[in-house]
């Protein structure tokens, strides 16, 4: 699509607001935000990759569910999906600059919610014993 039909189709939308719940920005916000779409999102801003490699890669995934992610990000504009004409058939996996953006975005989350690890275990327990306390 070009910038002028972008800027075309984005005077017909009500201005964003993620919070109104008829916002196509929500479904936007979801499907990045998702489990899968947030993991799939952050092994693709590592690079590229074969559809059983993003499997391999996205440890717990089913097959069916990665598939449904990936199509449902390239639906939005994030993952571009090449095919190439060979035997055995080779799908690559990798981000639109669009995609890249909300990749950085994701990755940073992921990031930091490994770092923060300890800190969530410690208050965890604090919560569950003062909740289960007599």
């Amino acid at each position: 699509m070009e910038v002028a039909e972008v800027t075309e189709v984005a005077k017909e939308l009500p201005p964003p607001n993620v919070f109104d719940r008829m916002c196509p920005s929500r479904g936007v916000l979801e499907h990045v935000t998702s489990r899968w779409g947030v993991l799939v999102l952050g092994a693709l801003f590592e690079r590229g990759y074969r559809f059983s490699e993003l499997r391999r890669r996205v440890s717990g995934v089913s097959e069916k569910m990665l598939a449904q992610t990936l199509q449902t990000l390239e639906r939005d504009g994030f993952v571009r999906r090449e095919a190439h004409p060979v035997i055995p058939p080779r799908v690559d996996y990798s981000l639109t600059p669009l995609g890249r953006e909300a990749a950085e975005l994701v990755a940073a989350l992921a990031h930091w919610s490994e770092r923060r690890v300890p800190e969530v275990v410690a208050a965890r327990g604090e919560y569950d014993e003062r909740v289960t306390a007599p």
